[in-house]
């Protein structure tokens, strides 16, 4: 070999190799982020519950989880507290993490170069060795690499707003449980009441029919009335377990920390209400799922593009191959591997593609006018369940306890008797009742018209709250 060919040959290596190398070293920059996705997801979630809640890391550890929600648990906790337990500790929060981070692993996949494939030959015929040596490289994945890195962007980022979206829900349904678990228990105090009052009317009328003082009639609408009013105890201490154990499924909390306690009362009527000026736009910028649904037209119409651009060029490989035979020069030179569209030319691929993309065009039409939609009817109810419980605050309770002290004056001075006392009482009763109704309606409504503002779609906000179809709850007087 003249030392022009060995020099050549030399040359020729090197740049084999330097390929090799940048290939190599391309790859390489697409990483994993530190924390997984979880702070930019947490940016997102604290901007639209209104507190500075903190997402559990996917490697997090569990003690020190523990450790900060039973801190919490310590003392009656209140309804931010509630949400920020039920972050840390509730499995589905941290299966919908585990979902970012394995869409993160698809972009970081996307980002990466396909590996070069290497080929070797060793042919022996009598005295003649034949080896082969063969580096491949696919081009078209390098050629289409950038787009390819686009959609799963665009796949990544859709994948974090529905994360988003899914732990803003969970915040939303903490609180409406939190509200519902409260309310439930301050219920069962003013049930107790009315059963009391109920029991010594029965009492008091089955030992005056027994003198003769009182008729059968009446006897037996306060013994029908005691009897209503113990079921509708029984009822109400139901509810108070199965509201608490709809809370506990969403805090994620079991053994020792079941005995978490609650406020007695629910919070009071805020001294101002949400007036959000262009409601319907409001929610077309920050609604987490229109976005999503946003995102994913987005990644749907840049997977069409590469869809076509790889219509009739399904696989294009290029290599360099050496051949060398025992007591012959080294045969130098390139293959390329191209897949012939003989039968198959991507028209169905591309027909799937365009109406995979339409399907995401009108979903996000159907997001997008079920937003508008659920805006206008939360923020409606938010208002009325507002103008009613402030109702029952300014007027209804505190006449129905002029009301008891008139009539327990009148019933001082002998004007009325002890029956016309004990059904005032549980007539006050029951407006205290349907009063912690419809305030518990009305936060529940607040969380609703906030979901439906920037988080997603909250769970009843299109139904009308209970104590608006049947009023009050408690047994009324007769």
């Amino acid at each position: 070999m003249t030392p022009a060919s060995k020099c050549h040959s030399s040359l020729h290596h090197l740049r084999s190799a330097g390929l090799l190398i940048m290939v190599l070293g391309l790859g390489a920059c697409a990483t994993m982020s530190p924390d997984g996705g979880v702070g930019k997801v947490q940016d997102l979630v604290r901007d639209r519950i209104g507190k500075d809640a903190t997402l559990p890391k996917i490697d997090a550890d569990p003690a020190a989880i523990a450790s900060t929600a039973r801190a919490l648990l310590a003392q009656p906790i209140t309804v931010d507290d509630a949400v920020q337990i039920a972050l840390l500790n509730n499995a589905g929060v941290k299966a919908s993490l585990a979902e970012l981070g394995i869409s993160e692993s698809d972009l970081v996949q996307a980002g990466r170069i396909p590996n070069p494939r290497f080929a070797f030959g060793n042919k022996r015929n009598s005295d003649v060795t034949t080896i082969d040596r063969l580096l491949m490289v696919n081009v078209l994945s390098l050629v289409t690499l950038p787009l390819a890195q686009e959609v799963a962007g665009r796949q990544y980022e859709a994948t974090r707003l529905q994360v988003a979206g899914e732990i803003v829900a969970h915040a939303g349904a903490t609180r409406r449980a939190w509200y519902a678990a409260v309310a439930a228990q301050e219920s069962v105090k003013y049930f107790e009441q009315v059963k009391l009052a109920a029991e010594a009317g029965a009492e008091l009328a089955a030992r005056m029919a027994k003198v003769g003082n009182f008729n059968k009639l009446e006897q037996m609408r306060e013994q029908v009335f005691y009897a209503d009013a113990t079921s509708q105890l029984a009822r109400a201490r139901l509810a108070v377990i199965v509201e608490r154990e709809r809370l506990t499924r969403l805090l994620g909390v079991s053994g020792a920390d079941l005995g978490y306690r609650l406020p007695e009362r629910l919070p009071e009527l805020p001294p101002v209400t949400i007036d959000p000026a262009d409601a319907e736009r409001l929610a077309m910028d920050r609604r987490l799922d229109v976005l999503m649904a946003k995102r994913s037209n987005e990644a749907m119409a840049a997977n069409l593009g590469l869809t076509r651009a790889t219509r009739f060029i399904n696989v294009l490989e290029v290599g360099y191959t050496n051949e060398s035979n025992t007591g012959e020069k080294r045969q130098n030179g390139y293959e390329i591997e191209i897949e012939i569209p003989l039968f198959d030319w991507g028209d169905a691929r591309l027909a799937r593609a365009e109406a995979t993309y339409m399907q995401s065009v009108y979903r996000v039409q159907a997001a997008a006018l079920a937003a508008q939609s659920e805006v206008r009817v939360n923020y409606q109810t938010y208002r009325t369940t507002h103008d009613l419980a402030r109702h029952y605050r300014e007027e209804i309770v505190p006449l129905r306890k002029r009301i008891a002290d008139e009539n327990l004056l009148r019933y001082n001075g002998m004007l009325i008797g002890v029956f016309e006392l004990l059904a005032d009482a549980r007539e006050q009763i029951a407006s205290v009742n349907a009063a912690i109704d419809t305030l518990r309606d009305f936060w529940m409504a607040e969380t609703d018209l906030q979901l439906a503002l920037s988080g997603t779609s909250p769970a009843g906000g299109m139904s009308v709250p209970a104590a608006m179809m049947k009023g009050a709850a408690a047994p009324g007087g007769h």
